[in-house]
Parts: C-alpha cells; sequence; structure tokens
C-alpha cells in the first residue's frame, strides 16, 4: 500500500532540508578553512557533522490493522408477507410489534386459531393417521415442543400421535378430530415480529395477511459486489451505534447480487457502502441487550482488511523520500544521526511497518515538530 500524497510531501520536505543543511555547513567549513590557510594539501575538507533531528518518535513492536467502516442499517430484517390458507373471515390479527412464538395465533379465523409452528417445510398437506414422511416428523418435533407426550418423535404419524393432535386441537379450542388440517398451521424458521397488517379486520382470511420479521435485531450492509471479499460465513465485525457504543457482530447471511436500484442515493467516499448496491450482507447481533431500544437505526460497521503481527512500525511522518528512490528513516543516538533505508510494509492508524537493516524495537527516529 502506497502512503498519501500528504504522507510523500512531508518526508520528502525534511529530506530536502538535510540536504540543504549539509550543504550550507559544508560552505562555512570550506570557507573557514580558506580563512585561516587551513586544509589538506590535496585540497578535501572534513565531512559536516549531521544535526539531530528536531523532533523523536521510538520504533515500536505491534500488531498493525488497517480496518473499514461501512454504512450498515440496524433493524428487524426484511418484512417477509404471512400467507394464510384458511378460507374464513379475519376476526384477530396481533399488533404491530407483536413477537408470536411456536404454538401461538398468528391470526383467527372466523374465531379458530392458525398457528405459528418451527420449521422448515410448508404445510402442503392435511396431517392423519397413517401418514409418513419428512413433514410428519416436523410437526411431531413440534408436538413434543410443546409439551404433548405418548408419541414417538418419527416419520410416521401413528395411533398415539392422533392422541396427541387431539389434546392439542382441545387446548387450542378446535374441533378435535385428530388430523390436522393445512389451514390450521403456519411454518416460520423461528419467532416472528410483526411488522405490518396488510388487511384489517373482517378481511378474507386467505392471502397474505401479515408482514413478519425475524424476532431478533440485525444488521444489514448494502455494498457493491466487488466491495464484499470480507463478507464470508463468521466474519467478526464491530458495531458502533449512534450512541458511540459498540457491539459484536458476525456476518451470517450474503445474498446474491441484484441489480443496482440506487435507493440509497450518492455514494460518500467517507463511508463506503452508501451510494449504488448490489449485495445485501446480514449480521448477526448476539448480545441484543447491548442495542438498548433502538429499533432502525443508521451504524458503523467495521472490519479488519488487513492485519500485520509483531512487526516494527514507526509513524508516516518518519519516512524520508530518498533521492536514490524508496524509502529511509533518520535513526539517532548517542553516537549520532544516520539514514536506514527501510522497505514499507503496511500503513494503519498514522503508522506504517518498516523492515531495514540494524532497526530494531526502542530506536529513536526524527519526525516533524
Amino acid at each position: 500500500m502506497e502512503p498519501t500524497t500528504e504522507s510523500r510531501r512531508r518526508p520528502a520536505r525534511r529530506l530536502r532540508a538535510v540536504a540543504v543543511g549539509g550543504l550550507v555547513l559544508a560552505t562555512l567549513a570550506l570557507a573557514g578553512a580558506a580563512t585561516l590557510g587551513l586544509g589538506g594539501r590535496d585540497g578535501r575538507q572534513p565531512a559536516a557533522a549531521r544535526t539531530a533531528p528536531a523532533a523523536t518518535a521510538p520504533v515500536t513492536r505491534q500488531t498493525l490493522t488497517r480496518s473499514v467502516t461501512l454504512a450498515g442499517q440496524l433493524s428487524y430484517g426484511a418484512p417477509v408477507p404471512l400467507t394464510s390458507l384458511a378460507t374464513g373471515t379475519v376476526t384477530w390479527l396481533p399488533k404491530v410489534g407483536t413477537t408470536v412464538r411456536r404454538g401461538e395465533a398468528l391470526l383467527r379465523s372466523d374465531e379458530q386459531p392458525v398457528v405459528l409452528l418451527y420449521g422448515e417445510l410448508p404445510m402442503y398437506r392435511p396431517l392423519t393417521a397413517d401418514l409418513r414422511g419428512a413433514d410428519v416428523q416436523q410437526f411431531e418435533r413440534n408436538l413434543a415442543a410443546l409439551g404433548y407426550r405418548g408419541f414417538n418423535v418419527d416419520d410416521s404419524f401413528s395411533a398415539s400421535t392422533t392422541t396427541a393432535v387431539k389434546r392439542w386441537q382441545k387446548d387450542l379450542g378446535l374441533p378435535e378430530t385428530g388430523t390436522v388440517d393445512r389451514t390450521q398451521v403456519i411454518y416460520a424458521a423461528g419467532a416472528v415480529r410483526v411488522a405490518q397488517r396488510l388487511v384489517p379486520v373482517g378481511a378474507s382470511a386467505t392471502g397474505a395477511v401479515l408482514a413478519y420479521t425475524g424476532g431478533t435485531r440485525v444488521v444489514t450492509v448494502s455494498a457493491g459486489a466487488g466491495d464484499t471479499s470480507w463478507a464470508k460465513n463468521g466474519t467478526k465485525v464491530t458495531i458502533t451505534l449512534p450512541t458511540g457504543a459498540s457491539v459484536a457482530g458476525r456476518v451470517t447471511v450474503v445474498a446474491a447480487p441484484t441489480a443496482a436500484t440506487g435507493a440509497q442515493g450518492p455514494a460518500d467516499a467517507e463511508r463506503p457502502g452508501t451510494g449504488n448496491a448490489e449485495v445485501q450482507v446480514t449480521i448477526a447481533v448476539a448480545d441484543q441487550r447491548k442495542l438498548g431500544r433502538l429499533t432502525d437505526s443508521p451504524v458503523d460497521v467495521r472490519y479488519v482488511a488487513q492485519q500485520r503481527r509483531n512487526v516494527l512500525t514507526v509513524p508516516v511522518d518518519a519516512l524520508l523520500a530518498l533521492a536514490e528512490g524508496g524509502y529511509g528513516v533518520e535513526v539517532t543516538g548517542p553516537g549520532g544521526t544516520r539514514i536506514v533505508p527501510v522497505r514499507a510494509g503496511l500503513f494503519a492508524d498514522g503508522r506504517v511497518e518498516v523492515q531495514g537493516d540494524g532497526l530494531t524495537e526502542g530506536l529513536l527516529v526524527g519526525v516533524p515538530e
């Protein structure tokens, strides 16, 4: 990584100042020698001594990290429409902001509950005695999680399953048929938070009646498809809240690239991740308590772009642009000062990784005042 224009300019001035100072000293020495009639027969003059730098800083050994900050949004995630198969009339809907958990009603159709259960498979057929399949096992797993016993959780809808279903239906106030109708259950990955009522009470119960999100807050980051090499499942990030507090996050979902919509407006060079975006990155926050009462708020997301462990570093301003090319630092000590050529590595937080012959931790190098 190359230093900024500003970081190049200042060391270059220091280098010129050292050269000019040497020229002045040499000129004065020559003039003094001529006046006093000193100097060797071959006309050579003694070399001018290098003056100490105006200020110094120590060479340190540390872990150098370059971080990148992106614009993010804290929310409950994008709302998802919830589709009901019930054929009656909506007689009750939960309030916006309500969290609905396993076994609780998402709505009531003709005063009968449509219940939330957890699972990936949709309720694609009625479940009744002697059926077998993954959907049977998914339902039985939920029934057991709700506290019903007396059956085996497997892929078989047995007579004991029928008995347990009747107890469940009785507790819900449903007809005790022992058969689970498609209209009685809606599956989701977990607890849901009601984001919006899509129909009023009194409307048809068939179709999209609610929009919901997950029950926990997440952070989303939008970025160009070429700017997401950092975003992999499990990548750790630091989230800075509007309050100034920080909380740990972890990448959980990286969506497929989509066409840029421009919804975020023009890009901000100071905050990558603003402007037209093509990839949506979702970040989980394990400690929800640290988010306080924030529910819909802009945040900053910081990730580690590069890291160099246990390296020697100096302030960027300590670098000198050498006339023969490359960089050097002005090392100073009891024996005077000397220019040591260095190889520059990672630049971060005002410091730069350096390697050079004889360069060790604790040496003092010249810096501008």
